[in-house]
């Protein structure tokens, strides 16, 4: 790891001003390979990596806020590394695409269950749901939504896992070609992007509409979209969901007399 001292931080121009800080620990590339991955594609806010890696805030800046660690990389990657400095951060909730001993982590987790070459095809099904899995996040297109994306939400909506439909955006990448109309090329945070449109949104958010799994299904960004708003500071998710991981990892350790905030250190 280099010398952090060296390194100013940069904050994520998405979650400004959400109450959610990110961090990185790792140095390099993500080895998970997700097209059109805003962290590796070269036009990352942290660009170039080589010189703002690892990018870490200094603690007396996250006093009150949640820390997201791995808003690029992946926890379960160097996870050692990961979790020793994570614990820098008292209020901490881990990204991950690789569902390896989630319940080993020692705060909240996020599982993307479709990441890289999944996304259109299959995801993570996890046989047994941790007490700290957060929420799952489901990379959501307007054309893996039966392959992918109704089988997911029915999986862990059936087992009282929140989902977050988290909408791609396509730079290099191409959009399926009988969705043209679905996506138009506009600008997201910094980048501009094929991205999804409105009406397209609408829809796919309506298709839980009055159903026994709809209170499970959240859209990443308050409303997706040309009208939309995909900063965190409009969204919520992660702030409700980690504090709802944690008050139930709190009874469990009550149950157990033990204090959950020190549970793990």
């Amino acid at each position: 790891m280099k010398d952090t001292k060296k390194i100013p931080y940069t904050e994520n121009p998405k979650t400004a001003g959400s109450g959610i800080v990110c961090a990185i620990p790792q140095t390099g590339a993500c080895p998970n390979g997700c097209e059109d991955c805003f962290y590796q594609s070269g036009r990352s806010y942290l660009e170039p990596l080589a010189d703002n890696l690892p990018n870490l805030p200094p603690v007396e800046m996250t006093t009150g806020r949640v820390v997201r660690i791995n808003d690029g990389n992946d926890s379960n990657v160097r996870r050692d590394e990961v979790v020793a400095v994570a614990g820098l951060y008292p209020m901490r909730f881990y990204n991950t695409a690789i569902p390896a001993d989630l319940a080993g982590f020692d705060a909240p987790v996020v599982l993307t269950v479709n990441p890289g070459p999944m996304t259109d095809t299959a995801f993570h099904r996890l046989e047994h749901i941790p007490a700290n899995l957060m929420l799952v996040r489901v990379r959501t297109n307007t054309w893996n939504l039966e392959a992918v994306v109704k089988p997911a939400v029915a999986y862990y909506a059936a087992r009282q896992v929140p989902v977050v439909l988290t909408f791609m955006a396509y730079y290099q990448g191409a959009v399926a070609h009988a969705c043209r109309d679905d996506y138009v090329f506009r600008r997201r945070t910094i980048n501009h992007y094929q991205a999804i449109r409105s009406a397209a949104w609408r829809r796919i958010m309506r298709l839980w509409q009055d159903s026994a799994e709809e209170k499970w299904v959240y859209s990443c960004g308050k409303v997706e979209g040309e009208n939309g708003d995909t900063s965190c500071k409009r969204c919520g998710n992660c702030l409700r969901e980690y504090f709802a991981a944690m008050e139930r990892l709190r009874g469990r350790h009550h149950q157990n007399g033990q204090d959950p905030s020190c549970a793990r250190r």
